[in-house]
């Protein structure tokens, strides 16, 4: 069931290459719709209540190198699972008609689907390195080929950076299981591991700048400004709404599952990193004046929340930080389809251009509806998904890293500061009448920001559909890691 998710997407990629031209996007499209659905099914049956790997598939392969083809999935990998299915049916039907070199182009998305939930569901450490390293080429491809200027360079930056990410995690992974004597990397078998103190932080530490490079974190974000914005809007969508939360999922299952006593240690020095992480990102978003580039740095702040709410290691923080990474991906995903729409009809992405589109007549009045509605849901307006995570990191982060906590507050803050500035600049004032001619906007390059416009509302009004299938692993894993100290402010309020 599970080896589905990965084969599917690839199938459908050999078949794109036999079919017609013409037919290239109808066949990803229900290749991706398929899997999509079929991601929603094994939701539907499984066991919210069982902190334990669910659906295992095991076969025999290299096992003289340690290396078996072991799948499961558990409430960490599942709400990850449905986001990636999710935003590659929504890539795919976002992308061009007139797309170039169609067969090529959809074959690569479907092979990032397959490889990212290859990577979520791998329960061996050296499958899924190779899950990990598999979606690489075909996302330089799809940023070389298909990305706009500086494309060449983008994707020249994010090879290389994602390289050195595997490599360090490589290290860490060989380092481990040679340290430890094991003839396997089953992640089971390596649970629990008693290395010393020192060999668990050096080899935590290499999981953690591997995996901060592909979030990313600063000071390992500088590829991130640069790639996302030369990349298309449907290959952005998976970058920041899918990629990135790898390298998340990636701090979770293998720096906190495989060295708990580390990331006790180290947990006050990465909630500071994810504070700097934080105000750099909402910082700097604020001083920039193309809108794609500043959801771009936008995604560097969002994404230290997430790491707030790992190093505080509560039940909630931790739920309030997988829940986190859906919602990120979501509003991610729908800004970024939005501000391609408006590239697309207005021809520029820049503030000092772009004025009044909320115009009900000659402006963008749903595009600009629904940037509004995504531009609220990053700054964590109450009814929508992203005020959930955030006030779930928040509150179960508070009583453990009370200062951070509250740095990260006004991170939050600063979000809608650069969001009113965005949209105070594009969807209102006053349209220029002699270039305010925009091409009408299609209902089918309506239809992606709809779909994920009520995602958003529906989850921010009924957390419980996408909380509960992280809870009882969060706490799973909680009970698993020695206590995190606690700061001195926080010792004194307790």
């Amino acid at each position: 069931m599970l080896s589905t998710l990965i084969w599917f997407p690839v199938l459908g990629a050999i078949a794109i290459a036999a079919l017609p031209l013409r037919q290239s996007k109808l066949v990803a499209l229900t290749m991706s719709g398929f899997v999509l659905l079929w991601t929603l099914w094994i939701a539907h049956q499984f066991d919210f209540t069982n902190p334990l790997l669910q659906r295992q598939e095991y076969l025999p392969w290299l096992e003289p190198l340690g290396l078996n083809y072991q799948l499961g999935i558990d409430g960490l990998s599942l709400p990850l699972l449905m986001l990636n299915s999710l935003l590659t049916w929504i890539a795919i039907y976002s992308s061009q008609e007139e797309t170039e070199r169609p067969r090529l182009f959809y074959s690569l998305i479907l092979l990032v689907s397959g490889a990212v939930a290859g990577a979520f569901l791998a329960q061996n450490l050296l499958l899924f390195f190779l899950f990990y390293e598999v979606e690489l080429v075909p996302f330089y491809l799809l940023i070389s080929i298909w990305g706009g200027e500086k494309r060449n360079y983008a994707a020249m930056k994010f090879l290389l950076y994602t390289a050195l990410s595997g490599a360090l995690i490589l290290v860490a992974f060989l380092g481990l299981v040679w340290l430890r004597g094991a003839d396997s990397f089953a992640y089971e078998a390596l649970m629990g591991q008693s290395l010393p103190l020192w060999i668990q932080i050096v080899l935590l530490s290499l999981v953690l700048v591997g995996f901060g490079i592909k979030i990313p974190l600063v000071p390992l974000h500088t590829w991130l400004p640069d790639t996302y914005v030369a990349a298309s809007t449907p290959v952005a969508i998976l970058l920041g709404g899918v990629l990135a939360k790898l390298g998340a999922y990636g701090i979770f299952r293998f720096g906190l599952g495989l060295f708990p006593d580390a990331w006790a240690t180290l947990a006050p020095g990465l909630a500071t990193w994810a504070t700097v992480s934080v105000l750099y990102g909402a910082t700097v978003a604020i001083a920039q004046k193309d809108i794609k580039r500043m959801v771009a740095y936008s995604s560097i702040g969002h994404m230290g929340y997430i790491l707030l709410g790992g190093a505080a290691l509560t039940a909630l923080s931790l739920v309030g930080a997988i829940t986190q990474m859906v919602a990120h991906g979501l509003i991610l995903a729908i800004l970024f389809h939005l501000v391609g729409v408006v590239e697309a009809k207005v021809g520029t992405r820049e503030l000092d251009v772009l004025n009044g589109l909320m115009n009900p007549i000659r402006g963008l009045p749903m595009v600009s509806a629904l940037l509004v509605l995504g531009g609220m849901a990053s700054a964590g307006i109450p009814g929508l998904v992203g005020f959930v995570s955030e006030f779930l990191v928040f509150q179960g982060s508070y009583s453990v890293f009370p200062v951070q906590t509250l740095l990260c507050v006004v991170g939050t803050g600063l979000t809608a500061v650069y969001f009113v500035i965005l949209l105070n600049r594009t969807c209102f004032g006053k349209l220029d009448n002699a270039i305010a001619y925009f091409p009408q906007v299609e209902w089918r390059e309506r239809v992606p920001a709809l779909i994920l416009a009520l995602t958003i509302f529906f989850l921010g009004i009924q957390p419980t559909w996408l909380v509960r299938w992280s809870e009882s692993t969060a706490i799973e894993m909680v009970a698993a890691t020695p206590t995190v100290t606690h700061s001195p402010i926080a010792q004194v309020s307790d």
